[in-house]
């Protein structure tokens, strides 16, 4: 009988957005990254839809997609967040889905996965069926296509979790070795003992349900799962092929299935190149398999529809694929953490859960009551809320609520708003219980942070739409969440100390929308985030660097259809002063006319003092902002800023150059001083060269000369993201203008540069780019040997090849 090799990858991030601008915020952490989804999109999930494959001499001779050929998972929140960041990543994993189907008679390697992350055992029964419908309509949604497989978040599983998979139509999904209990033929007899990983994992089996309802599981490897993830055998990628090889066994009559599963981070984050390792895995497997008897690859959907189960299995109850002790990491100090802290305690589990229990069901039975008045069922319109979170339209959200309202039901905006508000709770109030939450060490990390943040929004939400005190309802039960770090003693001061300032007021948009006024120069914003503003009365007065904005501004969620107006009054006396403020706006607008009278005339004291009849004053506007508007407009003054920083410190180090040279040469000391104008001065001219459109190698080059014949430590780990910026602009002009030598030469000359470069260079998108134009051109100039044109261009692009390391295509 045949054998067949599978590897699954788990590709999930948690959700990280801000729950008040449903984008995710500058995480510091993820450095030279805005976030950890970009930087691992960067590392992982970017590399394994274009993974390379080397010739003898290391460079690059295919560009392959990993998930093409690979069984593979993505966290529906992550795939929104790569629909509004990364859109490109949609269409890679779409592609590689419609091409394993191609490849494995019609059985796409794309798995489902229930849709936040949460831990489906611990979950109230309703929000595990949402969890799963949720996560099945987002599959269909980026597919195109239902979904045969669903992989249960940590595999955490028990049976009322299969009966839930089954009854969604789900056809089967993956659980560890030691999840499973018992096994006996499906034709009958007696039951076998293979608790403690003595699983035959190279079947198929049907779960044991007491509906009698199919559904297939499928236990992958753990020793050779383990190796993959922790034991470095992504070190070589043949290594790797052979011990897949070795897992299918000898032939024993039946159709063997050697398949391993691993968080799909494995392959590029965790391991570095580990992309590389397991594309140059799938190719040796691919080459084998011309061999006869030797394994084919495959997935699970196009094994299962081959090889049906001939044995049923009978779980292990509430049992996980990363917890010793079930799911007791999920609620409990079990012991399992990290490992980075050995004499931390994670007593915080458990009243993190009650305090999230006792939420969840105080906001029930108000929701249901309150939702009956505007929904024939209020919890089937809440399992297809899912159709408005992934399409927030005007016109999808319309007919959704002309759906699901009882009959002659006014379904006017601020009905339409109280249900969004309503709706909107119920999704808070499920992506607090997202799994990072209680995986880690301690209450104050960023992933237990960020499901209180979405538990705060579920509290704001609810002290909106029903009476009662909801903050200390979630708070006190808190109290008693003990923490490690002596800053963040308990649940509550975590709350308040790092919740309570993610929280974004609509006043905090107002202020955000006269800022940027003020900054463009009259030029109005019309949204930020989730947030829609419209502006009336805008008025603008500039006095030499000084500037005043008056208006009123409507901030309009997108997500919850809450709308509010403001006036706002702002001053600005350059870089980040900022002064005024707003607030709610009366029917008609306040008189400007002292105001403007005053600022015309230079009295700023006076137009200050009339400011304040026109908004809620602060001396500092900017701490009105909201964390990322403050970031986004300090970063903007700061540009102004080190402008004017620059050519001062550019015309002290010119007016010293000989001297600076002199001692760097004759190895005398060069005076603090002198060596920071230096530095500063040559790092602002070898950025503002590399911001020059069109880019001038030349000029770059002589900089880099100047700065080693000063001897000068300039910071070039800070300007490499921006080279690789421009060299893959570079890449991409000349793969879209294909028959354009001047664009070619452009790239070699920028890929030169990149190489004179003192450190290292991203070169991943520009190598993307050279390589598909190689593929559709080489051989058609390759076939004009007589056209001087068409040698001129192969001689630019054999060079820019050879510099970005590429295979040339064979004629």
């Amino acid at each position: 009988m045949p054998a067949f090799i599978c590897i699954h990858g788990h590709f999930y991030q948690p959700p990280r957005e801000n729950p008040w601008l449903e984008r995710v915020e500058t995480q510091p952490s993820a450095e030279p990254y805005h976030d950890w989804n970009q930087r691992i999109t960067r590392e992982c999930y970017a590399p394994n839809a274009a993974a390379r494959l080397l010739d003898e001499s290391g460079r690059i001779r295919q560009i392959v997609s990993n998930y093409a050929r690979m069984s593979f998972n993505f966290g529906p929140t992550l795939l929104s967040w790569f629909a509004a960041e990364r859109p490109e990543m949609i269409e890679a994993l779409r592609s590689a889905d419609l091409l394993s189907r191609q490849r494995f008679s019609g059985h796409g390697s794309a798995l489902a996965q229930a849709y936040n992350h949460m831990i489906l055992p611990l979950a109230a029964p309703r929000d595990r069926e949402t969890q799963i419908i949720w996560g099945l309509e987002a599959f269909h949604h980026y597919f195109g296509r239902p979904a045969e497989g669903m992989w249960l978040p940590e595999t955490a599983v028990d049976t009322p979790t299969l009966e839930a998979l089954a009854a969604a139509g789900v056809r089967f999904t993956l659980l560890a070795p030691h999840q499973a209990g018992r096994v006996r033929p499906l034709a009958g007899g007696d039951w076998q003992d293979v608790s403690g990983a003595r699983i035959d994992t190279r079947r198929a089996y049907q779960a044991l349900l007491p509906s009698g309802r199919p559904l297939a599981l499928f236990f992958y490897d753990g020793p050779a799962s383990r190796a993959i993830a922790f034991e470095g055998l992504l070190d070589d990628g043949g290594a790797f092929a052979r011990r897949l090889i070795e897992l299918a066994g000898p032939e024993d009559g039946r159709p063997r299935l050697a398949h391993v599963a691993t968080d799909g981070e494995s392959y590029g984050h965790h391991h570095a190149h580990g992309d590389m390792a397991l594309a140059y895995c799938l190719d040796q497997l691919d080459s084998a398999a011309v061999q006869p008897q030797a394994p084919q690859l495959t997935n699970y959907g196009e094994f299962l529809a081959r090889f049906p189960p001939q044995d049923e299995v009978e779980i292990i109850e509430n049992s996980s694929w990363s917890c010793a002790h079930g799911i007791e990491r999920w609620r409990a100090d079990c012991g399992c953490n990290s490992g980075g802290k050995p004499d931390w305690r994670q007593r915080w589990r458990g009243p993190l859960r009650a305090a999230l229990d006792g939420l969840r069901d105080a906001l029930a039975p108000r929701f249901e009551a309150r939702a009956q008045t505007l929904f024939r069922d209020p919890w089937r319109a809440r399992d297809a809320y899912i159709e408005i979170v992934l399409d927030r339209s005007s016109r999808n959200v319309r007919e959704f609520f002309a759906r699901h309202a009882p009959p002659h039901a006014v379904l006017d905006d601020a009905a339409i708003s109280q249900g969004l508000q309503l709706l909107e709770l119920q999704r808070q109030a499920m992506l607090m219980y997202t799994s990072c939450g209680w995986f880690f060490d301690d209450i104050s990390g960023i992933e237990t942070v960020q499901v209180l943040a979405y538990a705060a929004r579920a509290v704001e939400l609810a002290a909106r739409l029903f009476p009662g005190s909801w903050r200390e309802l979630l708070l006190h039960p808190l109290e008693s969440a003990a923490g490690n770090v002596a800053l963040y003693p308990d649940g509550r001061q975590v709350y308040e100390k790092l919740v309570d300032p993610m929280r974004i007021p609509f006043s905090s948009l107002a202020v955000w929308y006269g800022v940027t006024i003020l900054l463009n120069h009259a030029l109005t914003p019309t949204g930020h985030a989730c947030y829609r503003l419209r502006g009336r009365h805008a008025r603008l007065w500039r006095a030499g660097d000084t500037r005043l904005a008056l208006g009123e501004v409507e901030v309009r969620s997108r997500i919850t259809w809450e709308s509010a107006r403001f006036h706002y009054g702002l001053l600005h006396r350059g870089a980040h002063n900022f002064s005024g403020g707003v607030r709610p706006a009366a029917a008609a607008p306040p008189d400007a006319s002292e105001i403007e009278q005053a600022f015309n005339s230079g009295n700023l004291a006076a137009a200050s003092n009339q400011l304040q009849t026109w908004s809620e004053w602060s001396d500092n506007a900017l701490h009105l902002l909201f964390r990322e508007a403050q970031r986004e407009v300090l970063e903007r003054v700061l540009a102004q800023e080190l402008d004017h920083t620059d050519r001062v410190y550019r015309q002290l180090y010119e007016h010293h150059v000989p001297l600076l040279l002199f001692l760097h040469a004759s190895h005398n000391p060069v005076p603090p001083g002198l060596r920071l104008a230096a530095e500063f001065s040559l790092y602002g001219a070898l950025r503002q060269e590399l911001h020059a459109h069109p880019l001038a190698p030349a000029s770059l080059t002589a900089l880099l000369q100047e700065i080693e014949r000063a001897g000068i430590n300039v910071d070039f780990p800070r300007l490499a993201p921006l080279l690789s910026r421009r060299l893959s602009e570079a890449a991409a002009a000349a793969r879209q203008h294909a028959q354009d030598r001047d664009r070619l030469r452009e790239l070699r000359e920028t890929a030169e540069f990149v190489r004179r470069f003192p450190v290292h260079v991203d070169t991943w998108q520009a190598e993307n780019d050279l390589f598909a134009l190689l593929q559709s051109a080489w051989p058609a100039a390759a076939a004009r040997q007589g056209d001087a044109a068409a040698r001129d261009w192969q001689a630019e692009a054999a060079a820019a090849a050879d510099l970005l390391r590429l295979h040339l295509p064979e004629a």
